[in-house]
C-alpha cells in the first residue's frame, strides 16, 4: 500500500520532478577552453620551444592566465588571437629566463637538442639541420628570434608578426631580417 501512495505521488505536478541543471561556472568555463584550445595553445608553443616540457609549462600558465580572464574570453573569434599573444609572451618570457640562466651557466640540459625537435622519421641529415638551426636560434635575442619563428615556423604575415609581438611593422621586419642574417652568416660558416 506503501508503495501505491508513493507512485501516486510521484506523477502530482505540484512535485517537481528535476531540477534543471545549474549554469556553468568559471571552472565549467575553464575546461571547456581548455578542451578546444591546449593542442592549438601547444602547438603554437611547440613552434617557439625545443622541449615538451617547456610547452607543456606554457599551456598550463597559459590558462592559469585564462582562468583570470574568463569574462573576457566569450568571443570564439577573439579567442585563438588572445590565446595567441598570452602564448607568446609566455614563451618570449621563458626564453629569456633560460638564456639569463645560461649566462650563468644555470640550467643547462645535458640531452641532445636533436631529441626535442627531430620528427621520429628523421634522417640523420634532417637530425644535424635541425639541430644547426635550433643552436644558431638559441644564440639570437629573444625577440629576433620570436619574430623570425612567428614569420617562418607559424607562417604568420609580417603584419600579424607585428602584431602579436607588441612591435610596429618597420621593427618587426628589422628583427625578422637580423635573424636572417644571423642565420645565413652561422650555417654558411659550418
Amino acid at each position: 500500500m506503501a508503495l501505491r501512495q508513493l507512485a501516486a505521488q510521484s506523477r502530482d505536478p505540484k512535485v517537481p520532478q528535476s531540477k534543471p541543471p545549474p549554469p556553468p561556472g568559471p571552472r565549467d568555463r575553464l575546461e571547456e577552453l581548455y578542451t578546444e584550445y591546449a593542442r592549438f595553445v601547444a602547438w603554437f608553443a611547440s613552434r617557439l620551444l625545443p622541449r615538451q616540457d617547456e610547452v607543456e609549462d606554457v599551456v598550463q600558465e597559459v590558462f592559469v592566465i585564462a582562468a583570470q580572464h574568463l569574462d573576457d574570453l566569450s568571443d570564439p573569434p577573439k579567442i585563438r588571437g588572445w590565446l595567441k599573444t598570452v602564448t607568446l609572451r609566455r614563451a618570449g618570457r621563458l626564453l629569456r629566463w633560460k638564456r639569463v640562466r645560461a649566462r650563468f651557466g644555470i640550467g643547462r640540459d645535458a640531452r641532445p637538442i636533436e631529441e626535442y625537435v627531430a620528427a621520429p622519421g628523421a634522417s640523420q641529415e634532417d637530425r644535424a639541420a635541425l639541430q644547426e638551426l635550433l643552436r644558431v636560434l638559441e644564440g639570437m635575442p629573444t625577440d629576433v628570434r620570436i619574430a623570425w619563428s612567428l614569420r617562418y615556423m607559424h607562417e604568420e604575415t609580417i603584419e600579424s608578426v607585428a602584431e602579436l609581438a607588441g612591435c610596429s611593422l618597420a621593427t618587426a621586419k628589422r628583427r625578422i631580417a637580423a635573424a636572417q642574417r644571423l642565420i645565413r652568416e652561422e650555417l654558411s660558416d659550418g
